[in-house]
């Protein structure tokens, strides 16, 4: 979008405004953000690929670095037996990477070293030398005791801006434990205050996905990622220098608490679970539908009944809800928010919600929602989030034609940028695809040299 506004895009409304300046289908002719800018990513799992993902799809030259021929351990944590994309590597064209591997890869050139060997350290300070960002989450100090972390790189390059992401961090009581997606959960007290209230067993429950990696990914691509453009701002318009960052799981998890650590801090209250309800607002949670949306599915899944959220908080809205649901009662029982948010009035009021929704499907109370204007939504599942044109159409989920495995449909980085938006040339590559490609131009190694470097096994 050029300085000059034209006179049609003034005289558009705002909804064609935006259409016309997001539109998705000219993602690819637009530039890139982080054009220019080369990282390289030594990370695994969640947490740091999706930190270096986001820089990839902003446009950064990124490059993956893994162990050789089967790659870092999440390219096999898919569960299930579900599908693969083959080839894993050229080196076990019979292998394939499982799906687990998607969302976090994006756009990156794939690169082989085994660290254990001496030849691998120096490809990695030649690596260091011409990169402006390094990101690794192997434990605190591995990189270090290796003679690549943080402070070898800042003498080899100044100018580098080093993203560690780990569970702990590298100084502090925590500091030599290793630490997982769940751990996180565990420590930062997510757990504490997600799951069911006493009156429904008491079970903490965690996130099916693994939230603390993606958060910390996205925060670490909102807190990595975001720091991480932050200091290249600052090398690049103040001081010429380089930064040494650490993202800490546990820290993140803990920030997850908002207000409850000040809540406790003030009046020594202990925040409790409260299932799919919410403490602060009421009505504001989840039902359970009696019918299932799909009932001549032969899917045991789709048989299953379905959830809608309701929100009719204020008190004209839950007046509304309860004309609707034929319980005008509650209404003058609990007249104000004040007299329904607390846990004994919402034990009262959900059962006999979900009494009004026990024959029907979640749609026909999105439906009735709607009808009497209250805010709502069907728990959708990932099938329906696939199918919903919203996503489509705003370009957040896409089918691409990968150049490696043919037509996939892939998640983009959700954020609309009118003249440099972020895009996704392909989902990811076999382990070391890129090698000749890497050390071609960055080390000027010959073909005779990567050929001998691959026969020793170090790429």
């Amino acid at each position: 979008m050029t300085a000059a506004i034209s006179k049609d895009v003034k005289d558009m409304t705002f909804e064609d405004f935006c259409r016309s300046v997001f539109d998705t289908t000219k993602r690819y002719d637009k530039p890139e953000t982080l054009k220019g800018i080369r990282a390289i990513s030594t990370t695994q799992y969640i947490l740091g690929p999706s930190c270096a993902n986001y820089l990839a799809e902003l446009g950064a030259e990124t490059i993956k670095v893994e162990l050789p021929k089967r790659g870092e351990p999440m390219r096999h944590t898919t569960p299930f037996n579900e599908p693969f994309l083959y080839p894993l590597s050229r080196w076990m064209p019979d292998k394939g990477t499982g799906l687990g591997f998607f969302g976090a890869n994006a756009n990156e050139y794939f690169m082989s070293l085994d660290f254990h060997k001496p030849e691998a350290i120096q490809i990695m300070k030649r690596l260091a030398a011409k990169s402006d960002v390094f990101a690794e989450n192997y434990r605190a100090g591995t990189f270090d005791r290796w003679g690549i972390g943080a402070r070898q790189h800042m003498q080899i390059n100044p100018r580098v801006v080093y993203q560690w992401m780990g569970g702990f961090g590298g100084w502090g009581p925590g500091r030599n434990r290793a630490s997982y997606d769940i751990l996180g959960q565990a420590q930062g007290g997510c757990f504490s205050i997600t799951g069911w209230h006493k009156e429904y067993g008491g079970m903490p429950s965690k996130q099916t996905i693994w939230i603390m990696d993606y958060w910390g990914g996205a925060i670490s691509a909102a807190i990595s990622a975001f720091n991480i453009i932050a200091c290249l701002y600052w090398r690049d318009n103040v001081s010429g220098r380089g930064n040494f960052l650490e993202y800490s799981q546990v820290h993140g998890a803990q920030r997850h608490l908002t207000d409850l650590i000040a809540l406790y801090g003030r009046t020594g209250i202990v925040a409790q679970r409260f299932g799919n309800w919410e403490p602060l607002l009421c009505v504001h949670g989840i039902l359970k539908c009696g019918k299932s949306s799909y009932p001549n599915s032969k899917n045991p899944q789709e048989q299953e009944v379905g959830f809608c959220l309701v929100s009719a908080y204020k008190d004209e809205d839950f007046a509304k809800l309860c004309t609707m649901i034929n319980r005008s009662d509650l209404a003058k029982k609990y007249p104000t928010h004040a007299d329904r948010v607390g846990a004994d009035a919402q034990s009262a009021i959900y059962p006999e919600l979900e009494k009004w929704s026990a024959d029907k499907t979640k749609e026909q109370v999105w439906e009735e929602c709607k009808k009497n204007g209250l805010v709502s939504q069907p728990v959708w599942n990932s099938k329906e989030v696939s199918a919903q044109e919203h996503y489509h159409l705003r370009g957040t989920l896409a089918w691409i034609d990968d150049p490696t495995f043919g037509d996939v449909q892939t998640q983009v980085l959700p954020c609309l940028l009118s003249d440099t938006p972020p895009r996704t040339r392909w989902v990811f590559k076999p382990v070391g695809a890129d090698n000749e490609y890497v050390l071609a131009k960055l080390c000027g190694y010959s073909g005779s040299h990567i050929a001998e470097l691959e026969q020793k096994e170090i790429i």
